[in-house]
């Protein structure tokens, strides 16, 4: 049995929920990532925050991402995955939630992310990896 510890990427870095959105943004690119959780001052997790929320929910709207914190946008329940988890928990939840990563999480912090991608690297089970993959993006597709 694989655990998600076994396949998540671990140098995994969280934006502080009262930074904003630009911070945020050029968290992303100087990682080369496309998302990021979010985390409050007691190193919590409170969300989670993609380069696509920073263009539909500040500047499609026509706000200003320098003024915008990333606590504005850490809305909802986060979905995250502890890492002691089956990868099969994991697949399941990014199924259910139609997401492609999942913070992960022990002794309630932050100690990794897990993704679609990192799961096809470890030679996830490959019929699996390929329903998991068809069904997120079917429901993309649909809910645009």
């Amino acid at each position: 049995m694989s655990v998600v510890r076994e396949f998540m990427t671990t140098n995994a870095q969280c934006i502080a929920e009262d930074k904003t959105l630009q911070e945020a943004a050029m968290l992303m690119r100087d990682l080369d990532c496309g998302s990021l959780p979010i985390c409050g001052s007691d190193g919590k997790l409170t969300g989670f925050i993609t380069d696509r929320d920073i263009v539909v929910k500040c500047l499609a709207e026509g706000r200003d991402a320098r003024e915008v914190l990333a606590r504005e946008l850490a809305t909802g329940k986060p979905y995250w995955v502890d890492a002691d988890a089956n990868v099969d928990e994991a697949v399941a939840m990014m199924e259910d939630r139609q997401v492609r990563r999942l913070p992960v999480i022990s002794d309630h912090k932050l100690v990794g992310i897990i993704s679609q991608g990192d799961i096809a690297r470890n030679h996830y089970a490959e019929q699996r990896l390929g329903e998991m993959v068809e069904h997120i993006s079917a429901k993309e597709h649909m809910a645009h």
